[in-house]
């Protein structure tokens, strides 16, 4: 339930002036307690969600209102028992051990509700009785940074990962430790950045440790208690330890207008061009597109974002005597707040850097994940993803198709307010029967599981003056 006070158009909609940081909020401090059982319900609590329609970052149900700027350190252990990875030519030897040791750090610093810095970071290393692997570090972060000036929001916004392995599926999803920060309920909510800006990582046959990187600038300008403008430009790379991976970086603009129908519809059209560049290779795209968009948000129960339309790609260098391609540009966001749980949903379609294996691919990306209370202290989660990656047909001769599964779910439970502990199952499935795709990266069928136990501790958060 929201409560019983009704929310304005110029609360609801996605404007800078809703975008406002809220850092002290009804609530005394200390801060609402971990335990899950000790928060019935925290929608009355929530600050609206300020994204725009036709921004980079995916739209959130709301952001806890708290009294102060705080910190939290954290460690994590994470042990994983893992079935062979892909590039292994023996299929049946024996499974793998793996042990991350990390630390962790969450803030949320808010000067005169002008500004906003939120931060989620999350380091540390792995041993592994993997000999070809070998042990290694690991780190993530998510930052934002925004600003706020009467009709004017700007946005610094930076995601950053070094990882042994791809992003998708990586951790077993709902593990813990694909998201950076201390976890739980008191983490600063961070809306991560849509998949058209962000290097795609969900081809399996690229193979090793890989850097990747994601900023971006968002500048919002409000011309009416409805209308508003949106402008960014982000840049992303994804550069490979080993040899043999196709590095690739990115460059994104994009310019677009949102009207809000009413406190919880949001119309909006935007234009987005993005430049790919593969250092040590002669290709390059461009590719360009014309959207359409519907929001709905709707504090503490749902936040949705539908956009499409068509698209238009060029290359640098011809195949066959084609330098240029017509297609669609898609995706839908939702997240839904369950009565015990929350559901949400990620999809988009359009053109990608390549994941480490083409000079450019056609994406279609499925992300799911349900979690729900099952007793007071017990919780349980489900998660699934796809992804189907072809080769474009203005970059490659061959017409190739990689298709990746992961899926998993597991149980979860606060021990105490400051730490939680869970257990997970994962397996990850790429599927590449294509021809001309051979050898220890193409593993056809070749499944990769993961059994996890996750602990996860953190102090009580710490106020900044």
């Amino acid at each position: 339930m929201i409560g019983s006070k009704s929310l304005s158009a110029q609360e609801e909609q996605q404007t800078p002036v809703q975008g406002k940081t809220k850092p002290a909020g009804t609530t005394t401090y200390p801060v609402p307690p971990v335990g899950p059982e000790d928060q019935p319900d925290q929608s009355n609590h929530l600050v609206p969600d300020s994204t725009p329609l036709t921004g980079i970052q995916i739209p959130t149900l709301g952001t806890p209102g708290l009294n102060h700027s705080y910190w939290m350190p954290g460690i994590q252990w994470f042990g994983s028992i893992q079935s062979d990875g892909y590039n292994q030519q023996n299929q049946n030897s024996s499974w793998l051990m793996n042990n991350y040791f990390i630390g962790n750090v969450s803030l949320l610093k808010a000067w005169t509700g002008r500004s906003q810095l939120s931060l989620n970071y999350s380091a540390g290393g792995f041993l592994t009785t993997d000999s070809a692997q070998g042990n290694g570090y690991y780190q993530q972060l998510a930052l934002t940074q925004s600003f706020n000036w009467n009709r004017w929001q700007l946005q610094l916004i930076d995601q950053f990962s070094y990882l042994p392995e791809s992003s998708f599926g990586f951790g077993g999803g709902a593990g813990g430790l694909g998201t950076p920060g201390t976890g739980g309920p008191l983490v600063p909510v961070i809306p991560g950045m849509g998949n058209n800006y962000i290097p795609n990582q969900s081809i399996y046959a690229a193979l090793g440790p890989r850097y990747s990187n994601a900023s971006a600038v968002q500048l919002s300008y409000l011309i009416s208690p409805r209308g508003s403008f949106t402008f960014s430009g982000s840049y992303g790379l994804l550069n490979f330890v080993e040899p043999g991976n196709v590095d690739s970086d990115m460059i994104t603009g994009t310019a677009g207008y949102n009207y809000a129908l009413n406190p919880h519809d949001t119309l909006g059209a935007f234009y987005k061009f993005s430049a790919f560049h593969y250092p040590g290779e002669p290709q390059a795209l461009g590719d360009h597109s014309f959207n359409i968009a519907y929001g709905k948000k709707i504090t503490g129960r749902v936040a949705l974002q539908l956009y499409a339309g068509p698209d238009f790609t060029t290359s640098r260098l011809s195949v066959n005597g084609n330098s240029s391609s017509f297609g669609v540009n898609a995706g839908a966001n939702l997240q839904y707040a369950l009565q015990h749980g929350t559901f949400a949903l990620g999809y988009s379609h359009g053109v990608t850097s390549g994941s480490g294996v083409f000079t450019g691919t056609n994406s279609d990306l499925i992300n799911t994940s349900i979690s729900h209370r099952l007793t007071r202290l017990w919780s349980g989660q489900f998660n699934f993803g796809y992804a189907r990656n072809t080769s474009l047909s203005i970059t490659s001769a061959d017409s190739l198709t990689y298709n990746s599964y992961s899926v998993g779910g597991g149980i979860n439970r606060p021990l105490g307010r400051n730490a939680t502990f869970g257990l997970n199952y994962n397996i990850n499935i790429p599927d590449y029967n294509t021809p001309g795709c051979t050898g220890a990266t193409c593993p056809s069928n070749q499944k990769l599981q993961y059994i996890t136990i996750n602990f996860q501790w953190h102090t009580r958060p710490l106020v900044l003056e």
